[in-house]
């Protein structure tokens, strides 16, 4: 059983890697190597992805959008997702949005303005909830 399990360890680790090295080489995002991000999440691929920037631990979680451009008006900014962050299950981030590092994004939240640091925010449109919060390499809620 263990076997399996370390199996299963390295070869997610491979494709993981595999998954940033498409984003920062083909897509030219900045994804650094510590972060996770889930398969299912939706990075801006299409128009702006040079805008895309994903710090170091941070995690971006199942069917999370991050958006760097915009189809009406053309324009196109960055999205900046600072170190030790947590983006929730089908969050989304609108375009020019600084997320600053250990902040975490609730799930279903849309972020419409700039996250302070050391800070939980949830909601339409997203309101800071609980502040004074760190988040550790592992994705855990330090208080």
């Amino acid at each position: 059983m263990y076997m399996v399990s370390r199996i299963r360890e390295i070869l997610w680790s491979i494709v993981s890697a595999y998954q940033i090295f498409m984003m920062n080489k083909v897509y030219g995002m900045y994804v650094d190597s510590s972060a996770k991000i889930s398969f299912k999440a939706k990075l801006d691929k299409s128009i702006n992805p040079k805008g895309v920037f994903i710090g170091k631990y941070s995690m971006v979680l199942y069917q999370a959008v991050i958006l760097a451009h915009n189809h009406v008006r053309a324009l196109k900014v960055d999205t900046v997702i600072e170190n030790n962050c947590i983006i929730g299950i089908r969050a989304t981030i609108i375009l020019g949005v600084i997320v600053y590092e250990h902040s975490v994004v609730a799930s279903g939240s849309v972020v419409t303005k700039d996250v302070p640091p050391h800070c939980i925010v949830a909601g339409n449109p997203a309101r800071v909830i609980k502040e004074g919060k760190s988040v550790s390499n592992k994705g855990q809620i330090v208080v």
